[in-house]
């Protein structure tokens, strides 16, 4: 192949021909339509559309987003300067043969902790949960910690549930907007420029998943502020379009009319919890027909490895706190997890402002999770898909279903335990799917230390994961 010299460097034009786009959009603030996403997109099917190419900002893209680059791998040095440290480098394994303090056994997958991870309510009745994460920004604003809060709402005051609308809240009343989960990637920079161009907004509380958060991080400089807080949730398989969302339900779950829904997850109990206007219906993961999950899952969702938000001040989930039986959404409680001093202050603020309440100060969990892990990736339909796996058209019978996720709700492991199966399935799947889409040289560069060691832990002690890794790594793009 010809060469293309450029002063002192000689390059191929094929690289040049790619990495022209990157160069022109590092050299110009215009902002990128977003009707030419994903493939009009610097990191094309890969792209969360975390609103940042839709800012002035986009110039940053390079070094600001998830999926380009060193990716996520960036955040290991992130973690410094947001926390003023990174987290232990060693991870919980259920052998337990190495001793690790406990109050920092679960940095190693969860990211820092300044204090252990505990359990928490709300108390907004028409959230989806509890309204922890509301109460908290809304307290944010009450107290006058922030001038403003960005957070997503729904897409006007009478849209559906999955239609996500970033807004720049500046009263509580606003924030209100916000309730609920959005199922679907939601642009949450893309208000960085109103942020930005109003004086009046000098302290901000910003909302949202990690991999807008490690955006977020890259260009806080250039935002203008005096204070900036982080409030994150943690997140994983989000859909690619509000219309996806509505189609897993429609199709994966069954529900007649969409309309009416007001949020669904993923839950503890392996059963998809779904509430409507008037009731709450539940169905095993294992009744799910196997060809929903690929059109119902976001191309950069199976490239992420922070589930657990690593850059945010303070994270709200749930998949490390008990689901009693019977348990709903609504009823339950959510992981609080603080990183640093910022998030405390606003967890103390929500707690003095009666908007959060603790239920237990440490959370808890038992049960062994490694071998359910490689077992769920073994299983999984974008890994079957990978290694050309039939994939079933059709899920478990019901009666057979619900008495598989009653099993293993009973015998499996259970909250912070759960929770480090789900981290671990997750981290495994996707660095699957990115050794296949990238090969493993640039996969090891995307993914962040904690991911790359648990990897390679699942490699030398796990021999289905083995198995599994032989016969992807076969039919990857290397």
């Amino acid at each position: 192949m010809r060469a293309l010299n450029v002063g002192y460097t000689s390059i191929c034009r094929l690289c040049a021909l790619l990495a022209l786009p990157l160069i022109v959009i590092a050299l110009t603030s215009t902002p990128i339509n977003p009707s030419g996403w994903p493939s009009r997109f610097p990191a094309k099917d890969h792209c969360s559309r975390c609103g940042l190419c839709e800012t002035t900002l986009v110039s940053h893209v390079t070094d600001a987003c998830a999926f380009l680059g060193d990716g996520m791998g960036r955040i290991d040095g992130l973690e410094d300067e947001v926390h003023g440290r990174r987290r232990e480098d060693d991870l919980f394994w259920s052998k337990n043969d190495k001793v690790i303090n406990p109050s920092k056994q679960d940095e190693g997958r969860f990211g820092v902790l300044s204090q252990p991870i505990a359990l928490a309510r709300g108390v907004e009745t028409e959230a989806q949960w509890t309204g922890v994460v509301t109460g908290i920004a809304a307290a944010a604003l009450e107290g006058g910690l922030v001038d403003a809060v960005v957070c997503v709402a729904s897409g006007g005051m009478d849209s559906d549930f999955a239609d996500p609308d970033p807004i720049v809240a500046r009263t509580v009343e606003d924030v209100m907007r916000g309730r609920g989960v959005k199922p679907s990637l939601s642009p949450s920079l893309r208000v960085l420029d109103e942020v930005r161009e109003d004086p009046a907004i000098r302290r901000l509380l910003f909302c949202g998943v990690g991999c807008a958060v490690q955006a977020l991080r890259s260009v806080e400089k250039d935002l203008g502020l005096e204070e900036l807080f982080v409030l994150g949730t943690n997140c994983a398989d989000n859909s690619p379009t509000p219309q996806a969302a509505k189609n897993f339900l429609e199709a994966g779950v069954g529900v007649d009319d969409v309309s009416a829904v007001k949020g669904y997850e993923f839950m503890q109990d392996f059963r998809v919890h779904v509430k409507t206007d008037s009731e709450y219906t539940k169905k095993p993961y294992f009744c799910l027909p196997g060809t929903v999950a690929a059109p119902s899952i976001a191309t950069s969702c199976l490239a992420c490895f922070d589930y657990m938000n690593s850059l945010a001040d303070v994270v709200v989930g749930y998949m490390g706190a008990p689901l009693p039986k019977g348990g709903r959404m609504d009823h339950a409680d959510q992981t609080l997890t603080v990183r640093n001093t910022k998030g405390a202050s606003l967890v103390d603020n929500a707690i003095a402002r009666n908007r959060l309440n603790i239920q237990n100060p440490v959370a808890g969990g038992s049960g062994k999770h490694e071998k359910l892990a490689s077992a769920t990736v073994a299983k999984d339909s974008v890994i079957m898909s990978i290694i050309d796996e039939n994939i079933p058209e059709k899920g478990m019978p019901r009666l057979a279903g619900e008495v598989m996720a009653t099993v293993l709700g009973g015998l499996g492991p259970k909250g912070v335990a759960f929770a480090r199966y789900s981290l671990d399935y997750h981290v495994l799947r996707n660095y699957l799917h990115v050794v296949s889409e990238w090969g493993e040289n640039r996969a090891n560069k995307h993914m962040p230390k904690y991911a790359r060691d648990m990897v390679e832990e699942y490699t030398l002690n796990d021999e289905q994961f083995r198995t599994t890794r032989k016969a992807v790594l076969a039919k990857s793009k290397q």
